[in-house]
């Protein structure tokens, strides 16, 4: 849903309000967001995604006193190897015997 969350919404949000998206980047409409944050209609952005992974360096995004960016690593764990094999085992196994696989893509759903 590219720009669900678009200038109407930002601008019926209170002035003290953060927005906070850990979601999809393109979630939010970026450069109504980039307007609202320069007019201090909202109290910042804390951003975790973005429309384009990486964030350009040249965003201004990274030059607004109101938002807060962190690093794209929310996911990581030190058992990731781990269970990314357990997983990958697992449905090797599925798949020479046949079985639906788990954690497989629904490209229909899109996820």
């Amino acid at each position: 849903m590219r720009g669900f969350i678009d200038e109407e919404a930002l601008r019926v949000m209170k002035s003290a309000a953060w927005i906070m998206n850990i979601a999809r980047g393109g979630i939010i409409d970026e450069n109504a967001l980039i307007r609202v944050l320069k007019e201090r209609s909202i109290g910042g952005a804390a951003l975790h995604v973005f429309s384009q992974e990486p964030v350009s360096e040249t965003s201004e995004l990274w030059r607004l006193p109101n938002v807060l960016i962190t690093p794209h690593a929310a996911g990581s764990s030190p058992r990731d190897v781990e269970r990314c094999l357990n997983i990958f085992k697992e449905n090797l196994g599925r798949y020479l015997k046949g079985k639906p696989l788990i954690n497989a893509v629904d490209k229909r759903a899109g996820y």
